[in-house]
């Protein structure tokens, strides 16, 4: 079974390892690595991706022309937005919960777990349309 995590970030807060002490930031990404390196080994990894603030991204939609209208990122209202995610294929949905917690622990400044939220979705199949 396929499963993507979907890793979220309070908007605002403690979050921003770069602000971080430099020892807090090196064993936050440590913790990242090892985690990342360990589902690779198993087998399970299928992708993990970083994505850039919310400042960086656009909300595309169909104007009533059909060109394209573009707004700057995720709704304003957002407390919280997603900061990354991983893909994974697991034998279970347990073993995706189990994942997803593990990497919710990451240390944060000082290295207290910073309790991220950690969305689990299937990936299910769609029929593709006949070419």
């Amino acid at each position: 079974m396929r499963y993507l995590l979907l890793m979220h970030v309070p908007r605002e807060g403690d979050y921003r390892s770069d602000l971080w002490p430099a020892g807090d930031a090196q064993a936050h990404y440590d913790y990242w690595r090892r985690l990342n390196a360990e589902l690779k080994e198993r087998g399970e990894l299928v992708e993990v991706k970083a994505l850039a603030p919310p400042g960086e991204s656009r909300t595309v939609r169909a104007g009533s022309d059909g060109l394209p209208v573009v707004t700057d990122g995720p709704f304003a209202e957002a407390k919280e937005f997603l900061a990354g995610f991983w893909t994974v294929e697991v034998d279970s949905p347990e073993r995706a919960l189990r994942i997803a917690a593990t990497a919710s622990a990451v240390p944060g400044r000082g290295g207290a777990p910073l309790g991220l939220p950690i969305e689990v979705r299937r990936v299910g199949s769609a029929p593709l349309p006949d070419a």
